[in-house]
């Protein structure tokens, strides 16, 4: 699980550091330009540790699973190679896809208009300021996009519903509460990532509803990266009792 978590604070790190430095400079001088190699650069940062990332949380899914489901095994079945070859294919599914996607929209044309109306370089703004047809470019985008998603969604889902049924079965309330508590952290950080994520690509596109997509963008590309160690954290008696204290304190 640390291994795991190691890498997806790694992912974090950079993810947010791909996005949040031009965003601040932005919001400093309202507007702020950014060169055509370097709004590609961001967007096949931003696509490919996006996309490792939903492959990585239906990695930990499965890892709670085996841990949960089929304790006994644990050891064996999650061997060091084995989490190592797990974690290389979410690397190489999220920056192979962010490589065709990302190579796919800057083959487009953009002389309609040189002014995204985002604070960062993303495929529906792009794809909205291109002078040349759009229409194949949007069905790579949803057809990649799902492979990567939908996969790691099934995945999420079938290992908690399994988990879920192991602990019913589980008659200490101990037991059950140490599951629990193994759980939570993960669940809450899959549901704020992909409620964020599903609402900005799939929710109906109007100039009235941009400014509410854009607060999205900002949630899940900038605040959960931040907020991901906070959630993962509160496994940990010692910062619960921090927390409590500080609370406590101010109260």
């Amino acid at each position: 699980m640390y291994f795991f978590l190691s890498n997806l604070s790694v992912v974090d790190l950079v993810y947010a550091s791909d996005i949040a430095p031009k965003m601040l400079v932005g919001l400093y001088f309202s507007k702020t330009p950014i060169s055509y190699i370097g709004c590609a650069i961001q967007l096949f940062i931003f696509c490919a540790l996006g996309s490792t990332e939903c492959v990585l949380f239906a990695v930990m899914a499965y890892d709670r699973y085996v841990a949960i489901c089929n304790p006994l095994s644990y050891n064996l079945i999650m061997q060091h190679k084995t989490c190592l070859g797990l974690m290389f294919g979410a690397y190489s599914t999220g920056f192979l896809h962010s490589l065709i996607e990302t190579c796919c929209t800057f083959h487009l044309s953009f002389c309609a208009s040189n002014v995204l109306h985002h604070f960062v370089c993303d495929f529906p703004p792009l794809l909205s300021i291109s002078c040349t047809d759009t229409t194949i470019n949007e069905i790579i985008l949803f057809i990649f996009s799902a492979s990567v998603t939908v996969p790691s969604i099934v995945v999420i889902l079938g290992s908690y519903m399994s988990i879920f049924i192991a602990i019913l079965k589980i008659t200490a309330p101990e037991g059950r509460q140490r599951a629990y508590s193994t759980c939570a952290s993960h669940i809450i950080a899959v549901t704020l990532l992909y409620s964020t994520v599903l609402y900005v690509y799939l929710s109906p596109k109007s100039p009235s509803s941009r400014d509410n997509v854009n607060m999205a963008t900002v949630f899940y590309t900038v605040v959960l990266p931040m907020l991901n160690p906070l959630i993962y954290s509160l496994r940990n008696k010692d910062i619960k009792l921090a927390i409590i204290q500080s609370f406590q304190s101010i109260l």
